[in-house]
């Protein structure tokens, strides 16, 4: 045999064998992406509500455009999750909800946090039978999750519910629950986040301070409400903000890279319910992979302007609807357009059951403004209930009392008599952080002054005694009690909204808590 012949066997026997490796490792992937894409659970598009906000216009065809993701956590116990969540099988509801907002540069994004007892217009959705359900009014958000009592709950019905109320087109919902947080979180060897105090209450343990969290434990850290302030759910909305910033974080540092990101999709996929569009696991990843230009400092997180309704919360307007237009019209949260829509929220609806911004207040009634409200100063500050006596008669009521008593109170309360909510209301406008409370026998209405208030910079002083400080600044205090931290968010962002916000890079153990 010539030296050639061989030369030419030889070569002949690289190229079969190089076939043989590409043809394996091909096989390989491919058998790996079918299984991720077994993994997945899609909801029925047909559940989406067929008039719909419009899609978003770049200014030139191709462009970029904002994409609205809704994140959703079910509290399910079915599939195995009571191992994780404890409690009884059955549907769940969302308690978790997001809206992430990723502006059109893709460099930038928003996450709104809505909350679960937000009273609400949940709009015609459908059921198993096929048929669809009349709207329905002043229902709490995460009951739209339960309607129809579907197995896996009823994603396109808060879908429908969250474009109601937004006038923002959602392009993608996902929903994980219990077991899909535990199985992600030790795919990437767990999230360091700051428990702010011990914890032993309803089954959930977790220590003070600074730690690494996978499965379980990280489970307990995202559902936990009792042991931290007031057990509230706003407290819980905070605590979920800073996991989730020091979840992107951890992603980030680890990259966006194929061999980061399918592991990750094996451990998701196994727990998540996704609409059609993020149906296969090349989709997943290519939405991960769309976002790896958002640095953890663009990210700022919000919880919808809102106050307390007795036992439920109530979205404060026009606050919220002024977050909802500035996402409608790919805005940042101080106003700058990213400048690649066309006509920038133009087309874009008037949110059911919100109002628009008003150009000035309601006007009272006669016998709402002769109501006898009485304001308590509940923190002891010097001049505390003059200042809030002048906020409310800046309002047009006229029978305004004082009472200089002094205390602790922590957040502002609002206490009237049944046949006053009407004027309750009214008044939670000029104390849009307070908690409004039916106080049958009552005789009018008592506002008492909490640390939660601070009196505009034209009053002089807020509810610590000190000069008030503008709110144009980077740093805002939020209403969030003594336990919070200063948050860190664009400058010129309106009170309402940046009294609500954290950044994504913000001390991971500050504002971590309410009440």
């Amino acid at each position: 045999m010539s030296s050639s012949t061989r030369r030419r066997r030889i070569v002949r026997t690289a190229v079969g064998l190089a076939a043989v490796l590409v043809l394996s490792v091909a096989g390989a992937g491919a058998w790996f992406y079918h299984r991720l894409d077994s993994n997945i659970t899609t909801f029925d598009a047909g559940g989406v509500a067929t008039e719909r906000p419009p899609a978003p216009v770049p200014v030139t065809p191709g462009a970029s455009v904002p994409v609205n993701v809704l994140l959703l956590g079910s509290d399910t116990r079915d599939d195995g999750n009571a191992d994780l969540g404890g409690g009884e099988e059955g549907v769940g509801h969302s308690d978790t909800a997001i809206l992430l907002h990723v502006y059109a540069d893709h460099k930038h994004a928003v996450g709104v946090s809505i909350p679960r007892d937000a009273l609400v217009t949940i709009p015609s959705c459908k059921l198993p039978s096929g048929k669809w359900t009349e709207p329905r009014t002043n229902q709490m958000f995460n009951s739209a999750f339960t309607i129809g009592q579907f197995p896996q709950g009823n994603p396109a019905c808060t879908q429908n519910t969250v474009e109601a109320l937004t006038g923002l087109r959602i392009d993608h919902t996902i929903v994980v629950d219990f077991k899909g947080v535990a199985a992600m979180t030790e795919a990437i060897n767990g999230v360091d986040v700051c428990v702010p105090n011990d914890v032993n209450s309803h089954n959930i343990k977790l220590r003070k301070g600074m730690q690494k969290l996978s499965g379980q434990p990280a489970v307990d850290y995202l559902r936990a409400r009792y042991g931290f302030g007031d057990n509230s759910d706003i407290g819980r909305m905070k605590r979920q903000q800073a996991f989730l910033s020091a979840m992107i974080s951890k992603i980030q540092g680890l990259g966006f890279s194929l061999p980061t990101l399918l592991p990750l999709a094996d451990a998701a996929t196994r727990s998540l319910t996704v609409d059609e569009g993020l149906g296969t696991a090349m989709k997943l990843v290519d939405f991960a992979q769309s976002l790896q230009s958002i640095k953890l400092s663009d990210i700022t997180f919000v919880t919808t302007p809102w106050r307390f309704a007795g036992d439920r919360v109530a979205l404060v307007h026009p606050d919220v609807d002024t977050l909802w237009k500035l996402l409608r019209e790919d805005r940042t949260l101080d106003g700058q357009s990213t400048g690649q829509l066309a006509d920038p929220g133009g087309a874009s609806p008037s949110p059911a059951g919100s109002t628009a911004p008003a150009a000035s207040p309601t006007a009272l009634s006669p016998e709402q403004a002769a109501v006898p409200i009485t304001v308590v100063n509940g923190v002891g500050t010097p001049g505390l209930a003059g200042k809030g006596a002048e906020a409310v008669r800046a309002k047009g009521f006229q029978n305004v009392a004082l009472d200089a008593t002094s205390g602790s109170r922590l957040r502002t309360e609002i206490a009237y008599a049944p046949d006053l909510k009407a004027v309750a209301d009214q008044l939670a406008l000029v104390f849009p952080q307070a908690r409004t409370v039916e106080e049958p026998g009552a005789e009018g209405i008592t506002v008492t002054l909490g640390r939660d208030y601070h009196p505009t910079a034209a009053t002089g002083i807020d509810a610590a005694g000190a000069p008030a400080r503008p709110t144009t600044g980077r740093t805002a205090t939020p209403n969030a009690g003594p336990n919070a931290g200063p948050t860190t968010v664009p400058s010129g962002v309106p009170t309402g909204i940046a009294e609500n916000a954290r950044g994504a890079d913000t001390d991971p153990c500050a504002n971590l808590t309410f009440g």
